[in-house]
C-alpha cells in the first residue's frame, strides 16, 4: 500500500489521498465526486476539533456514510465514533453543511 500525503489548511493527512486515489482506480466519476466531498466534510469535522487530526480515517468513514445518506453508521470503535460528545459534534456539523444527522450505534 503506497501511503501518500495530501495537503488540506495545512495539515497532513495519507488516508485522503489514498481515499482519492482508490476511488480513482474505479474510474468512475461519481464516487470521485463523493470522495473529494467526503475529504471535505471529514477536514471540517477536524477543523471543529469534534477528533483531532490523527483520527482522519474515522472522520473518513463518517463523511462518506453521511454523504451517501447510511441510515445508521456500526462501530465498536467507542473512543471516537460511538461516543456520545463526538456524535453531537459529527451531526451538528453534518446540519450545518447541509446534511441529515448520522445515526451512529454499537453492534450490542
Amino acid at each position: 500500500m503506497t501511503t501518500k500525503i495530501c495537503r488540506l489548511k495545512g495539515i497532513k493527512f495519507s488516508m485522503c489521498s489514498l481515499a482519492i486515489e482508490w476511488v480513482d482506480m474505479i474510474g468512475n466519476g461519481i464516487y470521485r465526486g463523493i470522495a473529494e466531498e467526503a475529504v471535505e466534510l471529514a477536514t471540517a469535522y477536524i477543523d471543529e476539533k469534534v477528533v483531532g487530526q490523527t483520527s482522519f480515517a474515522d472522520c473518513l468513514h463518517i463523511a462518506i456514510a453521511t454523504i451517501t445518506k447510511a441510515d445508521y453508521l456500526i462501530s465498536w470503535d467507542f473512543k471516537y465514533t460511538v461516543n456520545v460528545d463526538r456524535i453531537e459534534g459529527y451531526n451538528s456539523i453534518n446540519l450545518m453543511k447541509g446534511y441529515k444527522q448520522l445515526e451512529i450505534r454499537s453492534p450490542r
